[in-house]
């Protein structure tokens, strides 16, 4: 018996050891932040919640729309504020809902959300509906060849146009990471850059504040594309894996041809320009690309030029994660304090509500909902 146990026991080291070797470590990317521009006092609370807000988009009348984290275990998937106080959106008997995460507003006034259909073990889906009235316009199911078992449809934009649709398939599991696009009046997808360089994860791991995020040190979390920003103008798509250092970028014309091979899209991708270990992310008319960072509680910018800002920076900023202009020029940012969320007991998270939404002026001017 004592010889079976070691044997048991060897066993079970040596598989460790492999997920390791395999799935862990990673180094630390270097802090990209310099000193905030705007003082703390400048990020206003906009609610506090009982559950982790996921990502968020504000009307032009100023009303808040945001999801509740699927990891956070809510008790339903798309809010809205009212008075301050969240309400589902459609309402409360709406049951078209799985594991949301992202929402937009388009310049048409749609209100789209993007179900990842737990990663792909159901269908993932794309809904539009009339934010006023909750009415559902459309909704299209992804096939399984764009977007099947594993996959996690995580974070999109809307071109100016309402015509297209750009999604970030950030595949942390299978580790097949992708963008999506989607075309609203064909109802058809395609998947695109599949495993190209620009997508990937690099061989970063996430240290947020309070928290290595490697699970039992043995596997590191490392997500592949999900920052994902269109330019105002929709010419240029911005994006990148969360664990990887650089923004990457590609015209939009360029996805939309689909005479190019893969090899000919991938060529017409290039390097942009540094970024933090980011998750959310968000332009305005001045072609800042607005990036979220995780790692050190701050929003930053990126300028025309290549340049890295850093806007505000603050610990209540707790895994900054989803922006989104509002009127005004102020920019909305949900804080879905992750570090405190995966991997955790439904206790834990209870532990450190509420979790907050944020809102502050960045200096820019963009069209709210995106």
């Amino acid at each position: 018996m004592k010889r079976a146990l070691l044997g048991f026991a060897v066993v079970l080291g040596l598989l460790a050891l492999g997920v390791r070797l395999r799935f862990g470590g990673g180094a630390r990317l270097e802090d990209r932040t310099s000193a905030p521009e705007l003082p703390a006092s400048a990020v206003e609370l906009v609610a506090n919640l009982d559950y982790p807000p996921g990502n968020i988009a504000v009307a032009p009348d100023g009303q808040v729309f945001f999801t509740y984290h699927p990891d956070g275990d809510p008790p339903a998937a798309v809010m809205t504020l009212r008075d301050g106080a969240p309400v589902p959106f459609p309402s409360p008997e709406y049951a078209g809902f799985d594991t949301v995460l992202s929402l937009r507003i388009d310049r048409q006034g749609r209100l789209w959300t993007l179900d990842h259909g737990g990663y792909g073990r159901r269908s993932p889906r794309l809904t539009a509906f009339d934010p006023a009235t909750g009415r559902e316009f459309q909704r299209y199911d992804f096939p399984s060849n764009v977007a099947g078992l594993l996959s996690m449809l995580n974070d999109f934009q809307v071109d100016p146009a309402g015509e297209r649709i750009y999604i970030a398939e950030a595949s942390p599991i299978a580790g097949t990471p992708a963008v999506i696009v989607y075309d609203v009046g064909t109802r058809t997808s395609r998947r695109l850059l599949d495993g190209h360089p620009s997508v990937r994860t690099e061989d970063y791991r996430i240290q947020a504040p309070g928290r290595d995020m490697t699970l039992l040190g043995l596997y590191t979390l490392r997500i592949g594309i999900d920052t994902i920003a269109l330019d105002r103008r929709g010419e240029w798509l911005y994006y990148g894996p969360v664990t990887g250092g650089t923004l990457w970028r590609v015209r939009t014309r360029d996805l939309n041809d689909q005479s190019l091979s893969p090899e000919a899209l991938g060529a017409r991708v290039e390097a942009f320009a540094p970024k933090p270990i980011s998750d959310g992310a968000s332009s305005d008319d001045q072609d800042r690309i607005y990036l979220t960072d995780p790692e050190h509680s701050a929003v930053l910018a990126v300028e025309p030029d290549r340049r890295l800002r850093t806007l505000v920076k603050d610990p209540k900023l707790r895994w900054p994660d989803g922006l989104s202009f509002g009127p005004a020029g102020s920019l909305y940012v949900t804080c879905s304090a992750l570090q405190d969320v995966l991997f955790r007991s439904a206790g834990a998270r209870r532990a450190h509500a509420p979790y907050q939404i944020y809102h502050f002026e960045p200096g820019g001017t963009a069209a709210p909902g995106h």
